[in-house]
């Protein structure tokens, strides 16, 4: 069964991490979410789902505005051609659909699939915004307790330039 946004507030609070939400009309790219950024604080982020030729999966977290230059991401980390991973495969890794990839979709990924990425841009931030598992609002979180989540789930974040 996929996470809810219930369940994921669940979660952040029992890692005793300070989460808010802001609700808004569904945002696909962005772009759309543009005019949201004066409402909610904190870094605004893209996550991307890629796949490798070889077969493994990575989840890029990066800031709204930086370009992922996928080709510099392959040779920083030794992998095969990387592409962005298709739809069905999204929903059976992490539950989700385009337009709602966040790192909080992790909890769905139980067999532990990904490799998550985290741009050294966005690391270096204090706070960032995340769909809550549906892109009808945003979370946002300090980035140190980002890392906790993803840590908390058994995954240990590469830090990437994942572009220009």
């Amino acid at each position: 069964m996929s996470a809810t946004p219930e369940s994921l507030f669940t979660c952040l609070d029992r890692l005793g991490i300070v989460h808010s939400t802001v609700e808004h009309p569904p945002l696909f790219t962005v772009e759309e979410g543009r005019e949201w950024r004066d409402r909610v604080p904190g870094l605004h982020c893209k996550n991307l789902f890629l796949k490798a030729r070889d077969g493994k999966f990575f989840l890029a977290l990066m800031p709204g505005d930086k370009r992922a230059t996928l080709g510099l991401v392959e040779k920083r980390l030794g992998c095969a051609r990387l592409s962005f991973g298709k739809p069905g495969m999204l929903m059976d890794i992490m539950g989700l659909t385009p337009g709602s990839v966040t790192p909080f979709g992790l909890l769905n990924d139980t067999a532990r699939r990904l490799t998550v990425l985290v741009d050294t841009d966005l690391a270096a931030a204090e706070m960032v915004n995340f769909h809550p598992l549906h892109n009808s609002a945003s979370t946002t979180l300090r980035t140190a307790d980002l890392t906790k989540f993803i840590r908390s789930l058994g995954y240990e974040p590469v830090i990437v330039n994942c572009g220009e």
